[in-house]
């Protein structure tokens, strides 16, 4: 074990603490479900914004027949990046039936309204179902009117047997919909995105400022520290989601919006802990070593200061991404946050907490439940990460 370099002798450590590598795992498999995004969701629909207004608010677990009709507009297919990062927009529009016969040239559905409504038939010409337009009038095509007898009868066939095998299906719902319609699973893996998104930006934004201006703080005596220790303690005094508000009010409503507030109401912890660290080590016989050599001090600390530091640094940093998704999730509830129809786990609850108090209280925890899980995971990493960089329990163990 003496032979292990710093890093391994970390990673040794940090490994034996099962919970904190079970957070890793969890937050792994979160950050994979973030990248693949759409190509793993039910509904691939751009925001997963995919709106069956008489499927509102039904149980997890929730099956229904599905009648797929093609959309007269153009649709584009995308590309499988380009599907990846910002969904496919569909090509159908779906109703729910719950029953179906063909009929001459159009097919007739029992077409699902509520639980407690009688299904309402309804008749679509095959041709519309199947090609988003009206039948053309040739003798290649199903002849014409609703009432009128068919020509082609193979045409007809193929067109029947289309609807039958790929525009008819079953969709089962596994978390639920929500009070649009919309599938709650697919919302719930693209929140994932969001969350992971500004933890990871407002990490990033928070300690380029904090570890700048805290080494800058702790390296220079005088005037320096004391302005930029006034301006620490001034911001350290403000509630962290009054000012990320603040800042959400000066620069408006957005995703990007939400990267520079939660980043910036971040740095000052970031900063004080460096200032503290840095103040320690400029004394320590290798930093003045290195002064006396002629280094300038641009050199000392990135290069003999920080990197002893690391250890804290990335701590604090595990520890910050689990306090932007919180402050993401709670500016998204009151509504500054990503805005719709982008789905975000605090919109979520904003859109449902209503519920709690009725039959449907899923809808608000399902995605509470996932910022829990989120955030513990991220705690339970700090802890192993906090453990492993301390080094007398290290050599303790070893």
């Amino acid at each position: 074990m003496t032979d292990l370099t710093p890093s391994k002798r970390t990673w040794q450590a940090f490994k034996r603490n099962k919970i904190a590598i079970a957070g890793l795992v969890f937050i792994t498999l979160t950050l994979l479900a973030a990248i693949l995004g759409y190509l793993i969701m039910p509904d691939q629909s751009p925001h997963a914004n995919n709106m069956t207004i008489q499927l509102s608010i039904k149980k997890p677990g929730s099956s229904f027949m599905m009648l797929r009709i093609r959309k007269s507009e153009p649709v584009d297919t995308v590309g499988f990046f380009t599907r990846m990062l910002f969904g496919q927009p569909g090509f159908y529009r779906d109703v729910p039936i719950t029953g179906y016969h063909f009929a001459q040239d159009s097919i007739y559905v029992s077409e699902y309204i509520g639980d407690e409504d009688k299904p309402e038939i309804k008749a679509y010409n095959i041709f519309e179902v199947v090609r988003g337009t009206k039948p053309l009038y040739n003798h290649d095509t199903i002849s014409l009117k609703p009432g009128v007898f068919i020509k082609n009868e193979a045409l007809y066939k193929r067109f029947t047997d289309k609807i039958i095998t790929e525009q008819i299906t079953n969709r089962t719902f596994w978390l639920g919909t929500d009070i649009y319609g919309r599938d709650m699973l697919s919302r719930l893996l693209l929140g994932t995105r969001i969350s992971l998104a500004v933890g990871l930006m407002s990490v990033i934004i928070s300690m380029l400022l904090g570890i700048t201006i805290g080494a800058i703080a702790g390296y220079f005596d005088g005037w320096i520290d004391n302005c930029l220790s006034w301006l620490m303690n001034i911001l350290w005094s403000l509630p962290a989601l009054l000012l990320v508000i603040a800042i959400s009010f000066a620069l408006g409503k957005g995703l990007w919006q939400i990267f520079i507030a939660v980043g910036l109401s971040m740095w000052v912890e970031v900063a004080r802990m460096v200032r503290g660290q840095v103040m320690g080590l400029k004394r320590v016989e290798y930093i003045e070593a290195a002064g006396a050599l002629g280094f300038n001090n641009t050199r000392i600390i990135t290069r003999h200061i920080l990197p002893n530091i690391t250890g804290p640094i990335l701590v604090l940093a595990s520890s910050n991404f689990a306090s932007a998704i919180l402050l993401e999730a709670g500016l998204s509830f009151l509504g500054f946050g990503a805005q719709p129809p982008m789905p975000t786990w605090g919109g979520m609850i904003k859109e449902h907490y209503g519920y709690i108090v009725m039959n449907s209280a899923y809808l608000a925890i399902i995605p509470g439940v996932a910022i829990m899980l989120l955030v513990y995971a991220f705690n339970l990493v700090t802890v192993g990460l906090r453990d492993a960089f301390d080094i007398k329990s290290q050599s303790a163990r070893i």
